[in-house]
């Protein structure tokens, strides 16, 4: 591992402090920044703790302890090799451990991307630890009678991209090859002006194609990523590849199986939801139906916000709007 002070610190300002914590039998590298009540954030692919950047001074200065995790298999965080260590239990553990460690008995969860599910898994499977949910990008979704990944294969097909990322080494090795342009690519895909933010631009691989076909050329870079944000990110990946956030999606199926104990469970923590106008996420089959019935299946909904004009990077692309409503809700529970 690296030492905690090094590239990632790029671009970072104020006092943002790095450690390590012994969580769920995995090495957990943190950043942290202020004192009082605790806010984890948790971020997606391909991100890292450096995705919330723009969140940390912002909360720390209204007084909360914001800790913000590399998770299991990303950055300086340990990156067990066997794939069956990526569900969704592993994961909730890991959030649970990182609270005991920093001694507190409760947290609010931000998650974005792939940290959205984690948080609100988190919430169902040990409610006692979660005082409220903010969800950025993906909102609650209930386990189904089948796994997302079959889901969305019966309904848009076998070159659905979740399809494709199941296949070990496969994916990994297409973005290995130049880490930085990678991230690159998922970011200019997503972003709010990007020509792929459209309902139409379905993420299926074409027959016989590669993951980077769907992905953009590099370009020039959306306005809130800088040269330096995007060498920190392809610093990262260099280091790790790109297995272990893949591998999130391998233990789809897994996790299906595994939750099933929780099947109709209630979603009772406090919670908001913020999502871009121009997220292809929430432009999949079904989504729009869960958003418009999500006030039903998370009771304590405090709000819905869509943010006009934003993509899927949601706290990247818009901080300042993003950290007024978090901060908004934080100061309501």
């Amino acid at each position: 591992m690296n030492d905690p002070q090094s590239a990632s610190d790029q671009g970072v300002t104020g006092e943002i402090n790095h450690r390590f914590v012994e969580t769920n039998g995995i090495r957990m590298h943190i950043a942290e920044q202020g004192e009082g009540p605790l806010v984890v954030l948790l971020h997606g692919f391909p991100e890292t703790w450096y995705s919330w950047r723009h969140q940390f001074a912002a909360l720390a200065a209204a007084g909360y302890h914001v800790v913000a995790p590399d998770q299991r298999g990303y950055g300086r965080t340990d990156r067990p090799e066997a794939i069956e260590k990526y569900s969704q239990l592993h994961l909730v553990g890991d959030i649970i451990g990182l609270l005991d460690a920093l001694g507190e008995e409760q947290a609010v969860l931000v998650g974005h991307d792939w940290g959205s599910p984690v948080a609100w898994n988190t919430a169902q499977l040990r409610p006692d630890r979660i005082r409220g949910i903010a969800a950025l990008a993906l909102p609650y979704i209930p386990r189904g009678p089948v796994s997302a990944v079959t889901g969305m294969t019966q309904a848009l097909g076998p070159g659905f991209y979740m399809n494709y990322l199941q296949q070990p080494g496969v994916a990994d090795a297409e973005l290995a090859r130049d880490p930085r342009t990678s991230v690159l690519r998922f970011f200019q895909w997503g972003f709010g002006d990007s020509p792929q933010a459209e309902a139409a631009a379905l993420p299926i691989v074409p027959e016989g194609g590669t993951l980077t076909d769907l992905l953009p050329e590099p370009g020039a870079l959306p306005e809130w990523l800088t040269e330096a944000d995007l060498d920190v990110y392809g610093h990262d990946f260099e280091q790790t590849g790109f297995s272990g956030g893949l591998n999130w999606w391998r233990t789809m199926d897994l996790s299906w199986e595994l939750t099933a104990p929780w099947q109709g469970a209630p979603m009772t923590t406090p919670a908001i939801y913020l999502y871009g106008e121009r997220d292809g996420s929430v432009q999949l089959p079904g989504m729009d139906q869960l958003i418009a019935n999500l006030q039903y299946l998370v009771p304590n909904l405090t709000r819905t916000v869509v943010l006009p004009g934003v993509g899927h990077w949601t706290q990247q692309e818009r901080p300042e709007e993003v950290n007024a409503e978090l901060l908004k809700f934080l100061g309501g529970l």
